[in-house]
């Protein structure tokens, strides 16, 4: 199978670095333009220079901004007006005792991991729909699906992104505009590569053995037994975007490693 998106715009938020940063790469080898975002122009330029230097003739424009603000949308509507495939990728996440969670922290994590796909997702897919073709796609969790004790708050969004992901998907129904999420399992991004970093430094363990382990304690369920690399969760992202999967829409597609163990 051969997907080419010569012919397609691509926004992939939160792409500076971990599996945003595998998206656009992957999108970008499959000849979309795809727009970098995030919240630095420093950064923005940075993943920039480093796609460019994996993908040959790589057609990309940055949008600095925080887009986890009505006014950071705002402006990436204002600088790209249209696009044809959507990836609702940012989000934050922060291990926090229950107890410990401030609602300010509850307001800050929705409005991060949920509001900044619902207010793009409402202006993009308008056009997609009036253009009869679109692919919106939303970054959720097998934490959306088996709520971590050790983040209620970052759970719930993702639990919601899955809502919202499906919701949009019956109002575009007919429209030629497919909206998915996606459930990674526990990923070898730069965030959660920091903060195993920092467990190890603290423990004077090996990174490695400090993965193994959680794995083994905290999703026992896993089939591969190790943290999936971004660029797994990316090659199902750039499929979902891709011409030939216009057959699937409003599913909610694992990338978990099988720790998930319901079979639907």
């Amino acid at each position: 199978m051969h997907i080419d998106l010569s012919k397609r715009q691509a926004i992939v938020t939160g792409s500076t670095a971990g599996i945003g940063l595998a998206i656009a790469t992957g999108l970008a080898a499959a000849g979309a333009h795809v727009v970098v975002t995030g919240r630095t122009r420093a950064r923005v330029d940075e993943a920039i220079n480093s796609i460019a230097k994996q993908v040959k003739g790589a057609r990309l424009t940055g949008v600095a901004g925080d887009l986890g603000t009505p006014e950071g949308a705002a402006q990436l509507i204002a600088d790209v007006p249209e696009t044809d495939i959507l990836v609702n990728n940012l989000g934050i996440f922060e291990p926090k005792a229950f107890f410990d969670i401030p609602d300010h922290d509850w307001q800050h994590f929705f409005e991060v991991n949920v509001m900044s796909g619902v207010r793009l997702s409402r202006h993009y897919a308008q056009g997609m729909a009036k253009r009869g073709w679109g692919r919106i796609q939303f970054l959720s969790s097998e934490s959306g699906v088996q709520i971590p004790a050790e983040m209620v708050h970052y759970g719930v969004t993702k639990t919601a992104q899955l809502a919202v992901s499906r919701g949009l998907a019956e109002s575009l129904a007919g429209t030629g505009v497919t909206v998915n999420s996606i459930l990674p399992g526990p990923t070898r991004s730069e965030g959660v590569g920091n903060f195993f970093g920092k467990i190890a430094d603290e423990q004077g363990l090996a990174q490695e053995q400090v993965e193994r382990d959680f794995i083994a304690t905290h999703r026992p369920s896993s089939l591969i037994k190790r943290l999936a690399t971004v660029e797994e969760v990316a090659n199902l992202a750039v499929y979902l975007a891709s011409e030939q999967a216009s057959a699937t829409t409003g599913a909610a597609v694992r990338v978990d490693g099988g720790v998930v163990r319901s079979i639907v």
